[in-house]
């Protein structure tokens, strides 16, 4: 099926695209590595000791562009949000202590996390290019991507963050499914994002149940 994944005999699965899918998708991934950044080794070049990016520290406060702070969000709660009974000494001193450990724990995992995710997408984009636009001999025509299990898990976490960073631009929030936007004129320029957020979520649902089956 167009657009949507299919499970393989013995594990993976394979997503039959157009080359205007290839495009859009590859562009999303290249969005995401640029939201993401390069990452130590690409703020040190390539000379830098690679002891130094194992022992490096991360940063302790959460990224102030929203969609990165659904991307890394922290660990014991969101410190913008005031503390549940604030005027109550214990109360805040919880909430002190949590976002200390927050704040440890960003410290320590930030930077594994942005790598990991940059990694993942990287996948993506090479994947994409391994069937790259121009690979079918015309427009109609359509090939076939055929992951293997860690290429699979690598697409779930891209997609997934697409979709988070997505559904953060367009204020979707944990409350509601955004189904609402469906709605939009096709005049409000937010249309192209909310077509976009719905079928990287029906990507993503294939993808999980080729894994599945």
């Amino acid at each position: 099926m167009l657009g949507h994944f299919e499970p393989l005999p013995g594990g993976g699965a394979a997503l039959t695209l157009d080359d205007a899918q290839i495009s859009i998708l590859r562009s999303f991934a290249v969005q995401l590595l640029e939201l993401i950044g390069p990452g130590a080794e690409g703020a040190h070049g390539d000379t830098a000791d690679p002891l130094d990016a194992i022992f490096a520290e991360g940063p302790s406060e959460p990224p102030s562009d929203p969609a990165l702070a659904r991307l890394f969000p922290d660990a014991y709660g969101d410190p913008a949000v005031p503390p549940a009974g604030e005027g109550d000494p214990e109360a805040e001193r919880a909430a002190a202590e949590a976002r200390a450990a927050s704040a440890e724990f960003r410290r320590y995992t930030e930077n594994d996390l942005r790598a990991r995710k940059r990694d993942d997408a990287l996948a993506v984009v090479r994947s994409l290019d391994s069937v790259s636009p121009g690979a079918a001999e015309s427009a109609a025509d359509t090939v076939v991507l055929e992951l293997d299990p860690e290429g699979c898990r690598r697409w779930l976490g891209t997609l997934n963050d697409l979709r988070l960073a997505i559904g953060t631009r367009l204020e979707v929030t944990d409350e509601d499914d955004g189904g609402e936007l469906l709605r939009l004129p096709d005049t409000d320029p937010r249309k192209p994002m909310v077509v976009a957020y719905f079928w990287l979520g029906e990507l993503q649902e294939s993808l999980i149940e080729s894994l599945m089956t």
